[in-house]
């Protein structure tokens, strides 16, 4: 039983839904929706861009001093294991010394530990002690064996201090094997606090266990002086308990959202307001060099807590109102560019899909209905067109193509192509002026001045960073040469100068030169530097006639004269140390401010180009007292402001003299500071505004306009009476389907005409006369 004349209709409307998912409707709709959502975005967005009382800034800023502090201290920790541990190793490769002997040729060298003593393992009997008395109870002599033993250990005094024990062992054949100990102090080393900074080294449940920058009550005069140093303790205290609880998980397999790059837990706290300055802290949990890779210091689970009170701002400002303008504004914009395309595009080519329909249907009696303009006008014209061709042939049998005169009236005014390009460019008058002049932060930007004296601090607290890692390398030749001797052989040497490199990866090449120049033993790589009359005068010093910067280390061999073991630094593990976050551009450049080292990219002893730069190595190089000091400046550079710090090498030791300096720069456009947040978002909304608009519009361009087009030209030409060309349909939407209609009309019409031509050959060649109405029928 053949279906109802409705439920045919109805099933199908459903079939030609089916096949219109991907037309025209798709992208217009992906387009409302994403510029309604952009424009929720937009309101929100700018809206909620605010000038805090304490900017983002100034809070990451201390969140990266933690993390300095940590560094160097994990650093400066790692370090003392490392150096008492080869130590030792070396001197029980050796002949047996005595254990005075050996405290005295590591007190020589190296002047880190607050004391050190040797211990007979079997009987417990100090062999000797120099410096403070050690807790040596505290050691538990029958656990040394077992796993863990002699990892490094903290320790309280009797007068409350904490000490750090490091443990390394003295075997030698045939004697009673001891146990080195030394001492140090959980103190951070050449962290420059600036004014009114105080940082701590906190335990694992919250406890201070050192701090700096905080003075003893007994050392202030005035009462209130100490009712503010108090109120700091009790702060910094607070801060600690909170820092611990937070920096809980697992430092070496937990990296926390924002830290900007620091491998461990980190972030930053605030506190109470006094005189309206609120106290701001940053913490940072001790981690290895790399995530998931642990070292003897993070084993201690210690977290660095820095402290400042920073001076808020009196206002607050927000930009709700602009926010809710521009959403507002998009919001119309969306509304005019999806009305344009809806009444322009969609509605005429489905009502294009419906006439086509109707005539494959055999429907010829109502004329083809004929839109405004367009492609859509084009192709309804052809559509009446045919449908008269059509009706001429159910009438006469004949089909001739119509002339081409007949084309009726032209409706090429306004094509689809302008429309889409008429919409984009409403997109872009709302999208252009949010990413060129809407919000621009200009010359009213204030960047705090905290910021500026942290980028200072940083720099310093750098600066000591690479001149102490020089000094330790050259220590370690110190202490290398120590233990060769006056005695050691090219055999002794070698194998001396092999474990040193082992050890320490700061290295490129180790080698001992003597007087004359010639190499008695060397290690790793070939020497870049020519080795001249022999070992350089200076403990450090720079080679620049090679590709790259050789720093070269040398430390004279006690009882040889002349002899010296010399080692050449990795530029890449210079480079390594200066791997700070947030400080922006960093390098290190010599007398002459040319390039020694940075944290990225650079040419060899290439020039700061900058001329505020080189007046600020130049002014911080001079001597404002006793030593040099560092210098910060906030300065303005091709319409943005940028914060530089320089910071010279100061403190002594065997780089001392190097006279290098460390500098630093970065642009506050990159900062959380409000006026940049904004002017952020603002170009984020509109190149979000651009992208949705060429996404939509493109695909709109590609799926239905390009087609169409295409399709109004076929159109026409099959009305005009091209029934040659098969017409097939790209896509299976809208447009397919009326260029499937038209195809069926042009076999129609194709089909049509032959039949009409075999009518006329029969009856003008005298046939049977006209045909039966049974043979017309089947014809």
């Amino acid at each position: 039983m053949a279906a109802s004349p409705p439920k045919r209709r109805r099933k199908a409307r459903r079939r030609a839904d089916m096949s219109l998912l991907g037309g025209i409707r798709p992208p217009i709709t992906v387009l409302s929706v994403l510029l309604l959502a952009l424009a929720g975005f937009t309101a929100m967005s700018l809206g909620s861009v605010r000038e805090d009382r304490l900017p983002q800034a100034v809070l990451t800023s201390q969140q990266h001093f933690a993390e300095d502090g940590a560094i160097a201290l994990r650093a400066s920790l790692d370090e003392s294991v490392t150096d008492l541990d080869r130590a030792a190793a070396l001197f029980s490769a050796g002949k047996p010394v005595a254990p005075d002997a050996v405290l005295d040729r590591i007190g020589s060298v190296y002047q880190k530990w607050r004391g050190t003593a040797v211990v007979e393992i079997g009987s417990g009997r100090l062999l000797a002690a120099r410096g403070e008395n050690l807790p040596l109870t505290a050691v538990d002599r029958t656990k040394l064996s077992g796993e863990g033993g002699l990892a490094p250990r903290m320790v309280t005094l009797a007068n409350g201090e904490t000490r750090l024990l490091t443990l390394a062992l003295l075997t030698w054949k045939d004697q009673p094997q001891q146990l080195l100990v030394a001492s140090s102090s959980l103190r951070f080393p050449g962290i420059s606090l600036g004014h009114l900074r105080s940082i701590a080294v906190v335990g694992a449940d919250g406890t201070v266990l050192s701090t700096d920058g905080i003075p003893e009550p007994e050392m202030l005069l005035s009462d209130d002086r100490r009712a503010d140093v108090k109120r700091d303790t009790k702060q910094l205290a607070s801060f600690a308990k909170t820092a611990a609880r937070k920096t809980r998980a697992n430092p070496l397999t937990v990296k926390e959202p924002g830290s900007g790059g620091f491998p461990g837990v980190s972030g930053s706290l605030t506190g109470g307001v006094t005189s309206g300055e609120r106290a701001a802290a940053g913490y940072a949990r001790l981690s290895g060099p790399e995530p998931g890779v642990g070292t003897s210091a993070t084993s201690l689970d210690l977290t660095v807590v820095a402290m400042t009170d920073i001076a808020q701002n009196p206002s607050r400002a927000t930009d709700a109102f602009a926010g809710l303008v521009l959403a507002g504004t998009l919001l119309l914009v969306g509304a005019l560019v999806v009305a344009l395309l809806v009444a322009t595009v969609q509605r005429p080519l489905i009502s294009l899909f419906l006439e086509s329909r109707r005539l494959t249907r055999g429907d010829l009696t109502r004329p083809v209905t004929i839109p405004r303009g367009g492609e859509a006008a084009r192709i309804a014209l052809a559509l009446d067109r045919l449908r008269g061709q059509l009706r001429d042939l159910d009438l006469d049998g004949g089909g001739a193509p119509a002339a081409p005169g007949a084309r009726g009236r032209d409706k090429r005014r306004t094509g689809a192509r302008t429309l889409v390009a008429v919409c984009a460019v409403l997109l872009l008058a709302w999208c252009l002026p949010l990413g060129l002049l809407v919000n621009r932060a200009g010359d009213s930007v204030v960047v705090p001045q905290q910021l500026v004296n942290d980028q200072r601090e940083r720099t310093d607290t750098l600066n000591d960073r690479v001149r102490r890692a020089l000094n330790e390398g050259q220590a370690d030749l110190a202490s290398v040469g120590t233990l060769m001797g006056p005695d050691a052989g090219p055999e002794r040497m070698s194998d001396v100068l092999e474990h040193t490199l082992r050890e320490h990866t700061r290295y490129a090449s180790l080698y001992v030169l003597d007087g004359s120049g010639k190499a008695l033993a060397q290690a790793g790589g070939h020497p870049r530097a020519p080795f001249g009359k022999g070992p350089r005068k200076e403990p450090v010093a720079l080679y620049d006639g090679a590709k790259e910067p050789v720093i070269i280390a040398t430390a004279e061999i006690p009882g040889r004269t002349g002899t010296a073991v010399v080692g050449e630094f990795r530029i890449d593990f210079l480079n390594a140390l200066l791997k700070r976050p947030g400080l922006g551009e960093i390098r290190v450049v010599d007398a002459k401010h040319r390039t020694i080292g940075s944290n990225s990219g650079y040419r060899a002893f290439q020039r700061l180009g900058d001329d505020r730069l080189d007046a600020l190595v130049q002014g911080s190089s001079l001597k404002v007292g006793a030593a040099p000091k560092p210098g910060g400046v906030l300065y303005r550079s091709g319409g943005d402001h940028v914060i530089a710090a320089a910071a010279p090498f100061s403190g002594g030791g065997a780089a001392g003299d190097l006279k290098w300096s460390v500098v630093s720069w970065q642009s506050a456009k990159g900062l959380a500071i409000s006026e940049y947040s904004l002017q952020n978002r603002t170009v984020l909304a509109g190149l979000l505004g651009f992208a949705v608009g060429a996404a939509c519009l493109g695909w709109l361009q590609i799926i239905v306009v390009a087609p169409l087009r295409e399709l109004a030209r076929r159109a026409e030409a099959l009305a005009d009476g091209d029934r040659r060309t098969v017409l097939y349909p790209r896509h299976h939407d809208e447009v397919g389907a009326v260029t499937r209609s038209l195809e069926i009309i042009r076999q129609q019409l194709q089909q049509g005409g032959r039949r009409g031509g075999r009518q006329r050959t029969t009856t003008d060649t005298g046939g049977a006369g006209a045909p039966s109405a049974t043979t017309a029928g089947r014809n």
